[in-house]
Protein backbone atom coordinates (compact mmCIF):
# COMPACT_ATOMS: atom_id res chain seq x y z
CA UNK A 1 0.00 0.00 0.00
CA UNK A 2 1.12 3.23 -0.78
CA UNK A 3 1.92 5.99 1.66
CA UNK A 4 -0.54 9.21 2.16
CA UNK A 5 3.25 11.33 1.23
CA UNK A 6 4.25 8.79 -2.05
CA UNK A 7 0.53 9.29 -3.37
CA UNK A 8 0.76 12.69 -3.31
CA UNK A 9 4.00 13.42 -4.31
CA UNK A 10 5.06 11.27 -6.68
CA UNK A 11 1.93 9.51 -7.88
CA UNK A 12 2.40 5.54 -9.46
CA UNK A 13 5.47 5.61 -7.50
CA UNK A 14 5.54 2.52 -4.68
CA UNK A 15 7.28 3.28 -1.38
CA UNK A 16 9.57 0.37 -1.33
CA UNK A 17 10.83 2.28 -4.51
CA UNK A 18 11.36 5.26 -2.98
CA UNK A 19 12.86 4.09 -0.20
CA UNK A 20 15.08 2.78 -3.05
CA UNK A 21 15.79 5.77 -4.60
CA UNK A 22 16.27 7.70 -1.17
CA UNK A 23 19.05 4.87 -0.18
CA UNK A 24 20.94 5.25 -3.64
CA UNK A 25 20.74 9.18 -3.75
CA UNK A 26 22.14 9.06 0.44
CA UNK A 27 24.88 6.51 -0.26
CA UNK A 28 26.35 8.52 -3.04
CA UNK A 29 26.00 11.31 -1.83
CA UNK A 30 28.18 10.21 1.24
CA UNK A 31 30.87 8.45 -1.29
CA UNK A 32 30.87 11.82 -2.73
CA UNK A 33 31.76 13.75 0.47
CA UNK A 34 34.33 10.98 1.24
CA UNK A 35 36.33 11.61 -1.80
CA UNK A 36 36.46 15.31 -1.74
CA UNK A 37 37.67 15.25 1.68
CA UNK A 38 39.99 12.36 0.52
CA UNK A 39 41.07 14.30 -2.07
CA UNK A 40 41.72 17.60 0.31
CA UNK A 41 43.79 16.28 2.28
CA UNK A 42 46.09 14.42 -0.57
CA UNK A 43 45.92 17.81 -1.98
CA UNK A 44 47.08 19.19 1.38
CA UNK A 45 49.89 16.90 1.69
CA UNK A 46 51.17 17.17 -1.91
CA UNK A 47 51.50 20.63 -1.57
CA UNK A 48 54.01 20.68 0.51
CA UNK A 49 56.35 18.97 -1.48
CA UNK A 50 55.47 21.52 -4.35
CA UNK A 51 56.46 24.85 -2.14
CA UNK A 52 60.02 25.41 -2.65
CA UNK A 53 62.48 28.24 -2.26
CA UNK A 54 65.95 28.17 -3.46
CA UNK A 55 68.71 29.12 -0.75
CA UNK A 56 69.06 32.89 -2.59
CA UNK A 57 65.12 33.36 -2.50
CA UNK A 58 65.76 33.43 1.26
CA UNK A 59 65.97 36.28 2.82
CA UNK A 60 69.73 37.43 4.31
CA UNK A 61 68.73 36.62 7.82
CA UNK A 62 67.42 33.20 7.16
CA UNK A 63 70.60 32.45 5.15
CA UNK A 64 72.86 33.17 7.86
CA UNK A 65 70.76 31.33 10.14
CA UNK A 66 71.41 28.51 7.93
CA UNK A 67 74.74 28.91 7.99
CA UNK A 68 74.68 28.75 11.81
CA UNK A 69 72.95 25.44 11.95
CA UNK A 70 75.84 24.04 9.59
CA UNK A 71 78.26 25.11 11.66
CA UNK A 72 76.45 23.62 15.08
CA UNK A 73 76.09 27.28 15.97
CA UNK A 74 76.24 29.51 17.64
CA UNK A 75 73.18 30.63 17.97
CA UNK A 76 71.66 33.62 19.00
CA UNK A 77 68.92 32.98 21.12
CA UNK A 78 68.13 30.14 23.82
CA UNK A 79 65.41 28.30 22.04
CA UNK A 80 67.22 28.00 19.08
CA UNK A 81 67.94 23.88 17.98
CA UNK A 82 64.73 22.95 20.98
CA UNK A 83 62.60 20.02 19.57
CA UNK A 84 60.11 21.00 16.82
CA UNK A 85 56.84 19.01 18.10
CA UNK A 86 54.52 19.16 14.42
CA UNK A 87 51.90 19.05 16.20
CA UNK A 88 49.85 20.42 13.09
CA UNK A 89 51.40 17.83 11.02
CA UNK A 90 52.35 20.46 8.54
CA UNK A 91 55.48 18.76 7.50
CA UNK A 92 55.82 14.60 6.70
CA UNK A 93 55.45 12.88 9.81
CA UNK A 94 58.09 11.45 11.80
CA UNK A 95 59.48 10.73 15.08
CA UNK A 96 58.92 12.91 17.96
CA UNK A 97 62.52 14.67 18.74
CA UNK A 98 62.80 14.31 14.54
CA UNK A 99 62.61 18.48 14.01
CA UNK A 100 64.04 20.89 15.62
CA UNK A 101 63.68 24.90 15.51
CA UNK A 102 66.02 27.64 14.86
CA UNK A 103 64.69 31.88 14.39
CA UNK A 104 66.06 33.87 11.86
CA UNK A 105 66.18 37.17 12.86
CA UNK A 106 63.33 39.90 12.00
CA UNK A 107 64.70 43.27 11.64
CA UNK A 108 63.09 45.40 13.73
CA UNK A 109 61.55 42.69 15.99
CA UNK A 110 61.60 43.12 19.83
CA UNK A 111 61.19 39.57 20.31
CA UNK A 112 62.28 36.66 18.09
CA UNK A 113 59.66 37.30 15.57
CA UNK A 114 57.80 34.56 13.17
CA UNK A 115 60.17 33.57 11.17
CA UNK A 116 61.96 30.26 11.95
CA UNK A 117 64.24 27.29 9.77
CA UNK A 118 62.78 23.76 10.92
CA UNK A 119 65.41 21.42 10.16
CA UNK A 120 65.25 17.25 9.92
CA UNK A 121 66.89 14.98 11.38
CA UNK A 122 70.67 15.79 12.36
CA UNK A 123 70.10 19.51 12.16
CA UNK A 124 74.21 20.07 10.61
CA UNK A 125 73.80 17.65 8.06
CA UNK A 126 70.57 16.03 6.69
CA UNK A 127 70.01 18.68 4.24
CA UNK A 128 66.11 19.01 5.39
CA UNK A 129 65.45 22.60 5.78
CA UNK A 130 61.50 24.25 6.10
CA UNK A 131 61.60 27.92 6.08
CA UNK A 132 58.47 29.61 7.43
CA UNK A 133 57.63 32.81 8.00
CA UNK A 134 54.54 33.57 9.70
CA UNK A 135 54.94 31.25 12.49
CA UNK A 136 54.17 27.34 11.08
CA UNK A 137 51.02 28.80 9.27
CA UNK A 138 53.10 27.74 6.16
CA UNK A 139 56.61 26.13 5.14
CA UNK A 140 58.24 25.94 2.37
CA UNK A 141 61.48 23.27 1.42
CA UNK A 142 64.41 25.01 1.24
CA UNK A 143 66.28 23.58 -1.60
CA UNK A 144 69.73 23.16 -1.70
Amino acid sequence: MKSHATRRHFPGLSSDFAAAIAVAVLRNGALLLLGLLLSFQVFARDSLSQDVVSIGQLPQEAQATLVLIKQGGPFPYAKDGVVFGNYEGMLPRQRRGYYHEFTVKTPRARNRGARRIIAGGNPQTSGEYYYTDDHYQTFRRIQE
